[in-house]
């Protein structure tokens, strides 16, 4: 496997852990409880020069100048987990979907739990935007991050958030 390395960023939503391989941005974790969510050993690089661009883009983004991120990307996980990650890569900023509208569009309304599954284990969280995802009463439900970044995040896009199918 390919060496990881990190650099960390502070964001309004609490310290950031960004992730990347030589080429690709491979993690975004948040600090949770003075750790991270997900507990590899990386190589500490301050002048990666994607891990820059990354920082450079989110915090454009927590600034209101950004709406879509362009950052090549590498997503591990299950064809299943692949193809949730690539349909809320297209949800648009501003906009939300239900979990059950997700699965509906993976050809599936049976598999709401996996998608919510899938969901929490995104590895990019921000730059594939999880967060855009809500209950199908508008109701915040799940996210890795916390519910309370996850209402930040939403609030940030859209300040009256609101389940929008697009």
């Amino acid at each position: 496997m390919e060496p990881c390395f990190y650099k960390e960023m502070a964001s309004p939503t609490g310290l950031l852990r960004l992730v990347a391989t030589s080429a690709h941005l491979v993690g975004v974790q948040w600090r949770i409880n003075e750790d991270y969510s997900r507990n590899e050993h990386f190589l500490k690089d301050v002048n990666h020069p994607l891990l820059l661009e990354a920082e450079r883009q989110l915090n454009d983004y927590f600034g209101g100048k950004l709406k879509v991120f362009a950052l090549p990307v590498m997503l591990e996980g299950s064809d299943f987990q692949k193809k949730v990650w690539e349909l809320l890569a297209g949800i648009p900023y501003g906009k939300t979907i239900s979990y059950g509208e997700m699965a509906r569009r993976m050809g599936d309304t049976k598999t709401v739990r996996a998608v919510g599954g899938a969901l929490n284990k995104n590895p990019v969280p921000i730059i594939v935007p999880c967060h855009r995802v809500i209950g199908a009463d508008g109701k915040m439900v799940g996210f890795g991050g916390g519910m309370q970044r996850k209402i930040f995040l939403l609030n940030l896009e859209n300040p009256k958030p609101q389940l929008d199918l697009w």
